[in-house]
């Protein structure tokens, strides 16, 4: 009776692949880490870019000539007839009654630390950022 020889892999190659797959995963894993914070900042940009241009249309169309202030993002959705996203920032609009100004704020969810800030004054600039929003986005 004779024997086949199965191969397969030993042990020892089995552990070399795991290592080598760990390596792999701790560099890549800050890079991941900076690139997901970076798409936040963006889609809180995004978002505040898209609130001005909604005021920007809602004041030239409304007979008073004002802006329009909410406090959540689910009454900016309804006010200025938006879809905002608000898992990831709380998103508000206050107006200066006596100026005319609007603040736009975009806060991050579960820290206050990152709050992006656009007024009226200048809306077709970038937002005014936090010294706690990632480094390297505006």
């Amino acid at each position: 009776m004779t024997f086949k020889k199965i191969s397969s892999f030993t042990l020892i190659e089995l552990l070399v692949v795991i290592i080598i797959i760990g390596i792999l995963a701790a560099i890549a894993a800050p890079g991941f880490d900076r690139t997901k914070q970076n798409s936040l900042s963006r889609e809180a940009i995004a978002s505040l870019k898209l609130i001005a241009a909604a005021q920007k249309v809602y004041k030239m169309e409304s007979n008073n000539n004002r802006y329009v202030a909410c406090a959540t993002a689910a009454l900016c959705n309804t006010e200025l007839s938006l879809d905002l996203y608000p898992a990831n920032w709380l998103y508000s609009v206050s107006v200066n009654a006596g100026t005319g100004v609007a603040t736009l704020t975009a806060t991050r969810v579960g820290t206050a630390a990152c709050t992006y800030t656009l007024t009226s004054a200048n809306f077709n600039a970038e937002p005014v950022k936090s010294a706690g929003c990632p480094a390297g986005m505006q």
